[in-house]
């Protein structure tokens, strides 16, 4: 990312490096393509930024060595402080030491609820599983979801009842309120105002209806920074009511996604990306897999995973969606804007839409105007979607408002004195996140008597007279609602590790009601639907995590009326630069700016980590002459002032490949100023350009070079494995697997010969006839999430190292999502997403070179490290061709007073799993197949006297991915799902001329393109 004195480059130059078997060659970088100094540094060196060698004698040489081969032996060890422990007086009936429990509960993303099972270790909660049961995850989990589990240990979390900053008590907190609220007796609480966020929990509705009955004057308001209003408006328009949109993906042969990202951002796109890619498995005698249209400004998920994608800013989204409706023959009025945007692409995508009545879908992005949502609503019922692969259901919010409109009126109650006691709960931080017109942090200082409830003594808290700390969902009874309305149980773990207290504990004190958290859900529920034996009810749904038979009603809505004549005027596109607003990809709107997994974890296109910028294309940056026209990677990291109005920001630019022409996108969530001491300081905060008018998208925008340099962080080329001509992730189209299953060039051959070899199989492993275990990865499913690297991070006890330490290529995953483009066109080019773990090489070249056979082979076929054992000469870490292997410098896993990050570190101990050895500095580690977990099916089998069943085993990684696109499993046995996986025609060996045998294989990504359109 720095600027190097560098032999002259051209994009043409570029260009022709991506000539390869098929017409285009992998790369994962503009760095990579310009072969700059600083990727060659990375390729060149494992750990760059070395200190400069010494200048040494023999002497002075063996002096040298005999000390480090000294401490050498010492490196695997550390001595830990000795504690007094007090072992159970008396045990609890249900636990077994060294026995896990696991609770079904669920888990709240932008308000609605993904069902969740929980492990927990006598009475320790330590890892988040989806619960297969749960129609909003099946299993499967995401992210965040993971990344929850650190939030709950986080020692920067709000610890106390503060008033005016100075730590106080609940019944203190109580009298004052009481207070407040006897002044609004008289008004019948005209003064009073709540403030929440989205809010699809039956009881916290029903307590906050109860207030309002109370007092009857009294307002609710709600806002949330992903709210979607753009969707209910849109609804409003065609169809006449705020329904509720839940899309069939699994029913969808055809889709076309307008500006939506469905695969990560929607309420329900966990379940959303399994329906999707089961559409796309591709096994022996597949011929036909369903096709994805995306048009988007910035490359995300569904981009990627597209057959078709089309770069657009985001202002032209509205025409492109009138022409689609024209294309259908459906009346927009006379007035509807043009476009000029690859007509020919349009009119064969609608044509295909058309062909596939009841099978297609359209999807428009959340952050689109209600305009095209309407368009969308009409669109599909032309093409026969509604009740097949799209269905309408009442409302899933307790109160479906527009939330931008909501926090306004709020806003002018107070600047007209209407407002005397404001609470604010759920942790909304609406100092931080609210648009910049509405000076919400200065409002706020009008009201007399203000309340915040949140986890972290964040930016809001700080204005507040009161801040209650909010539990964690692992501390706390409550409910809520899934995507489609099925109702969960939010069960706790744990009792909260700090002075808190629920939102339902707040309103049950507003309402003077002051009951435990369980005893007002089980109330709550007794009148919701707890019907005959509630008892038995309770317990059932508990143990399941929702309840049976609660997910929203399906509605009948149809386009009312004249659809054209509601339609507003549209806006023009215009033709200068244009930023979009996005939430962060691993940050969300800024909420997780203090979990240290989700700041380390690579954005999913991006690759960046600790920080954010201003992202846009190659060509955008040459015309604002960021960088020489011949070499725009050389444009990253350059400072620019983006000014907006009278609004202006300092950020770094990142250019990226696929990125719509003539816009700029920033994430949200960067820039904290009062968070915890990993979120602190870290990025840029775009809200101050973010806007009531425009919270998504604005045109004029102006971008001005300061002449400064930042030094962005990417993993990109991080870990790189030597391309040459290899085709690491192999693409293909199904015209070409029809014709050829094995995707096999004709020069190449089918089945690699035996070379001579110096690594000999013992003879016990070769006759060895218990499992042997393998995987397998889809890379035609991998949608490039990151669930399974958080889920790895959770399950594995892998520390997070901070920004620095990344920057020396220093970062612990286990296992890695390399994002390679593909193409000849650097401003639209394919992507795709490879994970890479440790192969588990049956031979091994890490092995043979440990001089203390730390690194082992066992009979099952796992490489496995002795971790004790372990001396750091990092020899097998030079031998591995596929550099997945990670090397502890410093105490990162640090158990003494404060970790890497300079976070106390006693609380982030209870994060640990304590079936899996906590690595100290010097120690090499990597992936094993999650051995712990195969030796804890291998005790229940063998106590049922028993072989292994398939699919008893099941990684940390293969559970989180919400496609499945991991498979483990025993390939000795011939019926199991990865030895099937392993016989597909598409599965191939990564870095199969090398012979070193791996147990993990792939299975190549097959593209559906449309015959009409030019891929090219």
């Amino acid at each position: 990312m720095h600027d190097h004195d560098e032999q002259p480059h051209n994009l043409d130059s570029m260009r022709s490096k991506l000539q390869g078997k098929d017409g285009a060659q992998y790369w994962r970088s503009l760095e990579e393509l310009a072969g700059t100094d600083e990727f060659q540094r990375f390729v060149d060196d494992e750990f760059p930024h070395r200190a400069t060698l010494l200048e040494l004698d023999r002497r002075q040489f063996l002096t040298l060595m005999g000390s480090s081969l000294a401490l050498a032996g010492l490196t695997g060890c550390r001595i830990l402080p000795q504690d007094k422990i007090v072992p159970y007086v008396k045990a609890p009936e249900e636990v077994i030491a060294g026995k896990p429990l696991t609770y079904a509960t669920a888990i709240s993303l932008g308000g609605y609820a993904h069902g969740v099972l929980v492990e927990s270790h006598e009475g320790r909660p330590t890892k988040i599983e989806g619960n297969p049961g749960h129609p909003a995850s099946l299993g499967a989990t995401n992210a965040f979801m993971q990344a929850a589990m650190h939030t709950l240990y986080d020692p920067d979390r709000a610890r106390a009842i503060t008033n005016v900053a100075v730590a106080s008590t609940w019944d203190d907190f109580l009298a004052a309120t009481s207070k407040a609220l006897e002044g609004q007796t008289a008004s019948k609480g005209a003064g009073i105002r709540l403030l929440t966020e989205t809010v699809t929990s039956p009881t916290l509705a029903a307590q906050i209806r109860e207030f309002l009955t109370k007092y009857p004057n009294a307002e609710w308001h709600q806002y949330d920074t992903s709210s979607a209003d753009n969707v209910k408006a849109g609804a409003r328009l065609a169809l006449g009511s705020p329904v509720n949109v839940v899309y069939k993906f699994d029913k969808a042969a055809r889709v076309l996604s307008l500006d939506s990202d469905f695969l990560m951002t929607m309420p329900g796109s966990v379940r959303y990306a399994r329906d999707f890619t089961n559409g796309r498995r591709v096994r022996k005698g597949t011929r036909e897999i369903n096709r994805l249209y995306a048009i988007e400004s910035m490359p995300t998920l569904t981009g990627a995973l597209a057959d078709h994608r089309l770069p657009a800013k985001s202002s032209d989204i509205e025409a492109i969606a009138y022409s689609i409706a024209q294309g259908l023959g459906i009346d927009v009025g006379s007035s509807a804007p043009t476009t000029k945007l690859a007509p020919p692409w349009i009119a064969a995508a609608v044509k295909d839409l058309n062909a596939h009545p009841g099978e297609s879908l359209v999807v428009p992005g959340e952050q689109q105007p209600p305009s095209v949502h309407a368009l969308c609503h009409a669109i599909n019922e032309k093409l026969g979607a509604v009740g097949k692969t799209v269905v309408y259901t009442e409302p899933v919010e307790a109160e479906a408002v527009e939330h931008v409109a909501s926090l306004n009126d709020l806003l002018a109650d107070i600047h007209a004195g209407h407002v005397q006691a404001l609470f604010i709960l759920g942790g909304s931080n609406p100092a931080f996140t609210a648009p910049a017109d509405f000076a919400f942090a200065d409002t706020l200082r009008r009201v007399r008597f203000k309340v915040y409830h949140g986890i972290y003594a964040d930016e809001t808290a700080a204005l507040c007279d009161w801040h209650v700390p909010d539990t964690h969902f692992l501390e706390a009874w409550s409910d809520a609602r899934a995507f489609d309305g099925t109702a969960s149980i939010v069960q706790p773990l744990i009792e909260p590790l700090y002075v808190s207290k629920s939102a339902h504990e707040v309103m049950a004190a507003l309402n003077d009601k002051p009951l435990p958290g369980y005893d007002i859900l089980r109330e709550s529920w007794k009148a919701l639907g707890g019907a005959g034996d509630f008892d038995t009810w309770w317990r059932k749904t508990l143990y399941q995590g929702f309840v049976d038979g609660s997910a929203a009603k399906e509605v009948q809505a149809t386009i009312q009326g004249s659809l054209a004549s509601r339609l507003p005027q549209p806006v023009s596109a215009g033709s200068g630069l244009e930023i979009n607003f996005r939430l962060d990809p691993t940050l969300g709107d800024g909420r997780w700016a203090n979990n240290a997994w989700l700041q380390e974890l690579p954005k999913p296109v991006t690759k960046l980590v600790w920080d954010n910028a201003a992202i846009m294309s190659p060509a955008t940056a040459t015309e604002l002459k960021l960088c020489p026209a011949d070499r725009p990677d050389q444009a990253t990291g350059s400072m620019v002032e983006l000014s907006l109005g009278n609004r202006k920001l300092k950020m770094p630019v990142y250019i990226l490949p696929g990125h719509a022409a003539n816009s700029v996108t920033v994430h949200v969530g960067y820039g904290r100023t009062k968070t915890g001491l990993v979120g602190a300081d870290h990025g840029f905060n775009p809200y101050p350009l973010r806007t009531s008018a425009a919270p998504w998208f604005s045109g004029g925008l102006k971008v001005s070079p300061t002449g400064e340099k930042y030094d962005l962080l990417s993993t990109h080329y991080h870990n790189s494995i030597e391309m040459l001509d290899r085709e690491l992730a192999r693409v293909r189209t199904i015209e070409d697997f029809i014709k050829n299953p094995k995707l096999t060039e004709p020069d190449e051959e089918e089945n690699p010969p035996e070379y001579d070899t110096l690594f000999r199989e013992p003879d016990t492993y070769r006759d060895w006839e218990g499992a042997k275990w393998g995987m397998s990865i889809d890379l035609q499913t991998c949608i490039g999430c990151n669930a399974c690297v958080v889920a790895c991070q959770a399950e594995n006890n892998i520390p997070t190292v901070g920004k620095d330490q990344v920057s020396r290529g220093r970062e612990m995953h286990w296992i890695r999502i390399d994002r390679y483009f593909k193409g000849k066109d650097l401003e639209n080019p394919q992507v795709v997403f490879q994970p890479v773990p440790c192969m588990h090489c049956e031979r091994a070249p890490c092995e043979p070179v440990c001089p203390v056979a730390a690194t082992t082979h066992s009979h099952e076929g796992l490489n496995q490290m002795v971790y004790n054992r372990c001396v750091g000469t990092r020899y097998c870490s030079n031998n591995c061709p596929y550099k997945v292997r990670r090397f502890n410098f410093l105490n990162y896993a640090n158990h003494h007073d404060v970790n890497e990050l300079g976070q106390e570190a006693a609380p982030l101990k209870l994060l640990n799993n304590p079936n899996v050895t906590v690595r100290s500095r010097g120690v090499m580690e990597k992936c094993s197949y999650c051995v712990q977990r195969i030796n804890a099916a291998r005790i229940e089998a063998k106590k049922d006297r028993r072989n292994i069943k398939d699919g008893e085993v099941v990684t940390a990684c293969e559970q989180a991915c919400p496609t499945q696109a991991i498979i483990f499993g025993d390939i000795a046995d011939a019926n199991s799902r990865v030895s099937k996986a392993k016989r597909q025609d598409h599965d191939y060996t990564l870095l199969a001329d090398l012979n070193t045998r791996p147990r993990t294989t792939y299975m190549a990504k097959i593209r559906n393109p449309n015959p009409e359109i030019s891929t090219e």
